[in-house]
């Protein structure tokens, strides 16, 4: 990109989004080099953006939420996340599943416009905590987290279950 933007637009998604959005999760797994392990869509994506759920109360929300970024009508950047929970601090969080803003809209403050909007929603919430993973390679991810006050903790690791070990796991269950 040649300049910078004269006013993005930062808004959250909603369901109609959900092609676009998609489009830029699978931005995000080439730049990461996992586009192989994308196998969602964007219609089941579409569905969880406007489900919330089978309670009436005020507390409802889509399964996930996102946080577009645009430029010029153009979706060119997102925040996706979803509520989570604390049990030390008796709260709900926000855990950010993937922040990403295509290579050419970088370094123009998109990124921290995304984090900034999270930030004020944790508050709006009462909540606890804002949190996230980024991968060990991506020094420039890290940085800028680090940059924007973010604590990387090195004592934490990721655990996953998936595929075929979620239904082993499950199987279990039956003892």
């Amino acid at each position: 990109m040649d300049s910078t933007p004269a006013s993005p637009l930062i808004r959250f998604a909603r369901p109609a989004d959900a092609d676009a959005l998609f489009e830029l999760i699978k931005a995000l797994a080439e730049y990461e080099k996992l586009s192989h392990e994308v196998t969602g869509d964007a219609a089941t994506l579409a569905t969880h953006l406007g489900h919330k759920g089978t309670e009436s109360s005020a507390l409802e929300r889509p399964i996930v939420e996102a946080i577009l970024a645009e430029v010029d009508g153009q979706a060119v950047g997102f925040a996706l996340f979803f509520t989570n929970y604390s049990t030390f601090l008796t709260k709900p969080g926000i855990y950010l599943e993937d922040l990403f803003v295509l290579p050419a809209y970088r370094g123009i403050g998109l990124g921290k416009l995304l984090l900034a909007q999270l930030a004020r929603l944790a508050l709006e919430r009462d909540c606890g905590r804002l949190e996230w993973s980024v991968l060990d390679w991506n020094e420039p991810a890290i940085a800028f987290y680090q940059h924007m006050g973010a604590t990387v903790l090195t004592e934490w690791r990721s655990c996953r279950v998936d595929g075929d070990a979620i239904a082993h796991l499950a199987a279990q269950s039956k003892a």
